[in-house]
């Protein structure tokens, strides 16, 4: 696919995102939602909306020959917060006993949080 066809499909992407967060925006103001819901939802777009503004940072740093490196770090700093949010979350729900889990999803789960512990281990040891 080229650079322009690309670009256009995400340009298209991105106007349908907005026409459908301008829906919900409409839907939110006339109901009433779970908290938790609610919650993730809002959790959702701050993760989106920190991307968006860090891939920004990137283009423009790409296109004024600046060093894009440090956009890159902001990038990964961003996933680091949404996964400790996201490892919260799910804390809390193996807590409880409302939700019911697949084994296996568990179980893939497990393995690569094994393997996210050693490599945080190595990082933290560096540092």
């Amino acid at each position: 696919m080229s650079k322009s066809t690309n670009g256009r499909n995400v340009r298209s992407r991105l106007e349908k995102g907005i026409l459908e967060l301008q829906g919900l925006h409409k839907l939110l103001l006339s109901s009433d939602v779970d908290p938790d819901v609610l919650t993730d939802f809002r959790d959702a777009l701050n993760r989106v909306r920190n991307t968006a503004w860090a891939a920004q940072q990137y283009v423009v740093r790409k296109e004024t020959d600046q060093d894009s490196n440090s956009v890159l770090s902001l990038l990964a700093g961003e996933r680091v917060r949404a996964a400790h949010q996201l490892c919260q979350a799910l804390v809390d729900d193996l807590g409880g006993s409302d939700v019911k889990f697949q084994r296996g999803s568990l179980v893939q789960l497990h393995e690569i949080a094994e393997t996210l512990t050693e490599r945080l281990e190595g990082v933290i040891n560096r540092l």
